[in-house]
């Protein structure tokens, strides 16, 4: 269901009985509400009402021509005003993210809306002015290339990533139907998502981790050593927190281990949601 907010328009599906806790989900970059419907069954078995949201450029999801208006502050407001729009109230929900979705998420979880946060595979941004710098160029120039190249020849490219060879060990349906739903995505959507929201042009969020009182569940695959050490980082400055890193998993646990993905989250959500 498209719901206007802000201006724009945001698809939003969900899945439970309204009656239960509310987990809302943010997919990474290239990815969409399709990305969780495999895990809607196993986490509703934890009495939870999933609600899962495409970003800009994203999905179902408006493509706005000004890469402004995909910034953090904007994906703040827009998720917030869904999420009233749809009867949630404040303190009632937990928040997930991956990836990118986990970069928006932790950036979300300073509002005090949310109840708890979740991050797979998620990085607080780069704390060097100078990594920042070189990673809006990088970023820049992709967004360039996807524009000039085409979404096919861009997720060529993406798949092909180090980043994600673990996901060579899922089925050849599971890797058609992923490579199926980066392909629906648009090149505008993709390149303004990259401008608006990449890595190097988000805030860093470091030095306000320690003033996180909510609860957060951190989520990496034992295989994905980067960001095994991010989570590390964030872990020693995290005042509630638990880290659980997945044996066998990549970055995209989520896909690679969706039972234990599923445990560890609903577990969680028990926890923190009753």
């Amino acid at each position: 269901m498209r719901i206007a907010v802000n201006g724009v328009h945001l698809n939003a599906e969900w899945y439970g009985h309204e009656q239960h806790p509310p987990l809302v989900l943010l997919h990474g970059f290239t990815g969409s509400t399709a990305t969780w419907r495999p895990l809607f069954a196993g986490l509703a078995r934890y009495q939870l009402r999933l609600i899962a949201l495409d970003m800009l450029g994203h999905g179902a999801s408006d493509v706005p021509a000004d890469p402004e208006r995909y910034r953090m502050e904007h994906c703040l407001e827009d998720i917030l005003a869904v999420l009233r729009t749809l009867g949630i109230r404040e303190g009632e929900a937990a928040l997930l993210g991956y990836s990118m979705g986990g970069r928006i998420a932790l950036y979300c979880a300073f509002s005090g809306f949310f109840r708890a946060v979740i991050l797979e595979s998620a990085s607080p941004g780069l704390a060097d002015p100078q990594a920042r710098i070189e990673r809006q160029r990088s970023d820049e120039a992709l967004a360039e290339r996807i524009e000039r190249e085409g979404v096919p020849a861009f997720v060529n490219y993406w798949e092909r990533l180090p980043l994600f060879a673990s996901q060579q060990s899922l089925s050849e349906a599971r890797q058609q139907a992923l490579r199926a739903q980066r392909l629906q995505n648009s090149a505008l959507g993709l390149a303004n998502s990259l401008r608006g929201v990449g890595t190097g042009v988000q805030p860093a969020l470091h030095e306000r981790l320690s003033s996180l009182t909510i609860p957060a569940l951190l989520l990496t695959g034992e295989l994905d050593t980067k960001f095994c050490t991010i989570a590390e980082m964030m872990a020693g400055r995290l005042p509630r927190v638990e880290w659980q890193r997945v044996a066998g998993a990549g970055h995209a646990i989520h896909l690679e281990r969706p039972e234990a993905y599923n445990q560890y989250v609903g577990q969680f959500c028990t926890k923190v949601l009753r």
